[in-house]
């Protein structure tokens, strides 16, 4: 057994155990394959152990290497940690996308974070939407967002990472006079014939049009037509008292003059929300919003599905497919009947 070991070996090898894929690997770490494929070598050679049977066609664990995995992942972990910690008291401030002003969830775990890890300075942004923060994420200009994952490119995708926070119920938002306004919960099906707004246009919130659309498909619900972004309660209330549509938000959508929020039912619609950031990201910030994020989510019950909720399978697929708070790859839901996918069928239930 050598004396010590390359924390790169290490790092190489839970890229491939997790993946299964040398080609995969590689793009996630950053490197060439034949260098990952190499490092994976001298660790096996240092170790005296072959960790992966490899064929044409597959790469599968060994014993020795489901045996090394968790003690891997722990060595890992706490070299993360300690080079946060050592960092904390030089670390940039960390810039933290909550999407929109008054929105409850990124604004909740960033309180929270700061509580976690007050040396730390974390710099809330407003980006309005995923989409459009995605690419400062990826350049740098920004470190961290909250949204829906599944909803961005997949060139996006690939260099992100994300953590999944909260299954939110979703709602409408109505003119005070609107016919559904005396409702105190507007069943889905009560929209159909109606137009709702749901950000067509804006190249910024493409992921939240897309999970409209998903969930007005065979409804009789229509998106309206795009419209510049309102900026502020009072360009807000007047674009929509001239278009006279409901708009489709959030349970935690901040209050508007002259507006009526109302959860949606029957089914109850779910918007997942993940905190992200850039692959490779280390920042005493970030370590402190995960761990925020994780205890807000247990603590208020955001990860768990109302027996009637609605979520595309894309959706279900991604938040499943999220990693941990202690970097794990989040298992797959078992024993649980798919979300709704797609609009009931005719006959059916919503």
């Amino acid at each position: 057994m050598p004396a010590s070991l390359d924390p790169r070996l290490l790092r190489a090898f839970v890229a491939v155990a997790e993946d299964l894929h040398f080609t995969r690997a590689a793009a996630r770490l950053y490197v060439a394959q034949q260098a990952l494929s190499r490092d994976v070598r001298r660790l096996e050679r240092e170790l005296g152990a072959e960790l992966f049977v490899r064929t044409t066609r597959q790469v599968t664990l060994t014993t020795d290497g489901e045996r090394l995995l968790p003690y891997a992942r722990r060595v890992l972990a706490a070299q993360d940690d300690l080079l946060a910690a050592f960092a904390a008291g030089q670390a940039r401030p960390l810039l933290v996308d909550l999407n929109t002003a008054g929105l409850a969830t990124g604004r909740r775990v960033l309180h929270r974070a700061r509580e976690l890890a007050p040396d730390c300075e974390l710099m809330a942004r407003y980006e309005s939407g995923l989409t459009g923060a995605a690419a400062d994420l990826l350049a740098g200009r920004l470190d961290v967002s909250f949204g829906r994952f599944a909803g961005l490119d997949p060139a996006l995708r690939s260099g992100l990472v994300q953590q999944p926070v909260r299954y939110e119920p979703m709602a409408v938002v109505l003119p005070e006079d609107h016919p559904l306004a005396p409702l105190p919960e507007v069943p889905v099906s009560a929209l159909a014939g109606e137009t709702l707004y749901a950000g067509a246009g804006n190249p910024r919130t493409r992921e939240w049009t897309d999970l409209a659309l998903r969930l007005f498909e065979g409804r009789g619900i229509r998106l309206a037509p795009p419209l510049p972004m309102a900026v502020g309660d009072e360009e807000f209330t007047r674009v929509m008292a001239k278009t006279g549509n409901p708009v489709l938000a959030v349970v935690d959508f901040p209050p508007r003059p002259g507006t009526v929020r109302r959860p949606l039912v029957a089914p109850v619609p779910l918007s997942p929300v993940s905190l992200v950031w850039r692959r490779g990201l280390v920042h005493p910030g970030l370590t402190a919003l995960r761990r925020a994020a994780a205890h807000t989510a247990r603590s208020e019950g955001w990860l768990r599905r109302p027996a009637d909720g609605w979520l595309p399978a894309v959706d279900e697929e991604t938040m499943a497919a999220g990693i941990t708070p202690d970097g794990r790859p989040r298992p797959a839901a078992t024993g649980r009947p798919r979300a709704d996918s797609g609009p009931a069928r005719p006959g059916a239930a919503p």
